[in-house]
């Protein structure tokens, strides 16, 4: 018996050891997001050449707008071509595609992935380029993005983040993804470069020195997460992403639940998967190199993502409430403790969200969060398979 309430009281403290870690970890980057300093250098005398690769699987929707709209950028449009990466659109977007400026590309695979398509593209390609920008098929770059990635490059960086925001809030799903972009912007990538560390890649918005990328994407092989597969090839090599907060590309943000469980049922399997391939890895690299950058991917790996936290925390901390005020009951963790973990929490996304969410249709839409909240959970136990096949999200523009 005696056995058993050790093994119990040991659960019980490393859960709470666990959760205690993790929101504290939010919260040191959080606050450290507000030291970060937006004017990183002054502009780049030259230009390099850079290839604006958008691949584009079923996404007829909005693939030619966004193409047209690349185009507009206040950079010489001798120093940029789009490359749109087609991979089974219809004959009538291929069309109106091909009567753009762009560069076309069609591939098909039988089982497609973004680094399939980049992979096979810059394979065709036989032009010689500095730099690499990969947007998703309905990103919209404002029009100085690439001036400002090529200032970044020009000073020494080989990957970059730009500002991911959202392009639409027409939905209470919407908003809440959106606030989480904006929450993780804060958090992985501008309190991360505040304290030296790496901003986190997202997929797209982000470039890179073309030779760099087109030699590391060869090896890649990731159904989905390639980004990440990139950040942990880049902090093995000791190389640092640099994250510009206004450099901006527009990213649709989902607007469906259904779209949500398919999006973080991905996301959720990615995160699994390279904490399983990476954990010893991880531990070796900080032990024998004190390459702690590549450790700080690996936490990022471990803390549960941010709606998770949030709501864990906050059921935990009810249930512990509930015991010791209602029904007197001690346990080995002070209820108190867990109250504090949520503070903790609720302090950390409450400094990284942006002013601009404090509004009444946020506040709608947190009415959304136990739903959001529940599919997460629910997703926990439907991981099987979910990075064997790509699981694509339809773009799109819905009315309310």
């Amino acid at each position: 018996m005696q056995a058993i309430e050790f093994f119990l009281k040991g659960i019980e403290y490393s859960v709470y050891l666990y959760f205690t870690l993790s929101s504290l970890y939010v919260l040191v980057f959080s606050i450290a997001g507000h030291g970060y300093k937006k004017n990183r250098g002054v502009a780049a005398k030259t230009q390099g050449k850079i290839a604006v690769l958008i691949p584009a699987y079923k996404e007829d929707a909005v693939i030619v707008e966004v193409a047209e709209s690349a185009l507009k950028q206040n950079y010489d449009p001798e120093k940029f071509e789009v490359i749109v990466i087609a991979d089974s659109l219809k004959h009538t977007t291929l069309r109106n595609l091909r009567s753009l400026p762009i560069t076309l590309i069609e591939v098909s695979f039988e089982q497609s992935t973004k680094a399939k398509a980049l992979n096979q593209a810059m394979a065709a390609l036989k032009q010689a380029y500095d730099y690499a920008v990969i947007l998703d098929a309905d990103n919209i770059m404002e029009p100085d993005f690439l001036k400002k990635m090529n200032d970044a490059f020009q000073r020494g960086y080989q990957a970059v983040q730009g500002h991911r925001k959202a392009k639409n809030q027409n939905t209470s799903f919407a908003i809440l993804d959106a606030a989480s972009e904006e929450i993780n912007n804060h958090i992985f990538r501008k309190g991360h470069r505040t304290l030296g560390f790496s901003s986190g890649l997202i997929g797209s918005g982000m470039g890179f020195d073309y030779a760099l990328l087109k030699a590391k994407l060869q090896t890649v092989h990731a159904v989905g997460g390639f980004d990440k597969e990139l950040e942990f090839r880049f902090a093995e090599k000791k190389i640092v992403i640099e994250y510009l907060d206004d450099a901006v590309v527009l990213d649709e943000k989902i607007q469906k639940p259904a779209d949500f469980s398919h999006q973080r049922r991905r996301w959720l399997s990615t995160q699994f998967i390279y904490l399983k391939k990476y954990f010893t890895t991880g531990c070796t690299e900080l032990v024998f190199r004190t390459n702690i950058n590549f450790f700080d991917k690996l936490l990022q790996m471990m803390i549960p993502p941010r709606i998770l936290l949030l709501g864990l925390t906050f059921l935990i901390a009810s249930a512990y409430g509930l015991l010791y005020f209602v029904f007197k009951i001690q346990s080995n963790i002070s209820a108190y403790g867990w109250m504090i973990n949520l503070m903790i929490t609720v302090i950390a996304f409450v400094l990284a969200l942006p002013k601009s969410f404090y509004n009444p249709s946020t506040l709608k839409a947190l009415f959304s969060l136990p739903s959001a909240f529940l599919r997460m959970a629910i997703l926990l136990f439907k991981l099987k398979g979910a990075n064997q096949k790509f699981i694509h999200t339809a773009h799109g523009t819905i009315q309310n």
